[in-house]
């Protein structure tokens, strides 16, 4: 394992620690509220993963976007690959990779937004997953879709050491407010 590698690694288990104390309904509401006035609630399609544990909830947001008539889509894992698959409000839900619900079946569907999960996230746009490298290859494959993580304001740490294969944010969406990486 290489020193960025190791660097990350600590980063993970600590940065979990942390987020697990900041976890709030308040900030949850506040960043979703902040979503729905963003310039790219705009968009016609979004790319959401469903959150679980202590990431910034994402189902005020995924509620928001079907009352709004958006397209939705969720991740589907499949292999060490992720897809983006349309989910109609209602749909029966599968556990997939890593107990996460996604999608029974379906086919790829290009969105517009994609709402990204995280650990942190730095003032560059880089951001720290969980390692797996499902999002990075994902975005490396549709590079068009406008990458906007969400988290919580103490997520955001000075640096996280990035590799070639990492793929930053173009948007931070905080409760304190929203960030461009562009």
């Amino acid at each position: 394992m290489g020193d960025i590698a190791k660097e990350k690694e600590r980063l993970r288990q600590e940065c979990a620690l942390a987020r697990a104390r900041l976890k709030s309904r308040e900030k949850d509401e506040k960043i979703a509220e902040r979503f729905f006035a963003s310039p790219f609630f705009a968009y016609r399609s979004f790319f959401v993963y469903r959150s679980v544990r202590t990431e910034a909830d994402t189902a005020q947001i995924i509620a928001g976007l079907y009352a709004a008539g958006k397209t939705v889509c969720l991740p589907r894992v499949e292999g060490k690959f992720m897809r983006s698959v349309r989910a109609l409000q209602g749909d029966k839900l599968e556990k997939g990779a890593f107990g996460i619900y996604q999608p029974q079946c379906g086919e790829e569907e290009n969105c517009e937004v994609a709402i990204v999960p995280l650990l942190a996230a730095d003032g560059q746009g880089n951001r720290l997953g969980y390692g797996g490298g499902y999002y990075d290859k994902y975005f490396s494959a549709h590079p068009h879709v406008l990458r906007v993580g969400i988290c919580y304001a103490g997520q955001v740490i000075p640096a996280i050491p990035a590799e070639m294969t990492d793929m930053r944010l173009h948007y931070l969406l905080t409760e304190r407010g929203m960030f461009s990486f562009e």
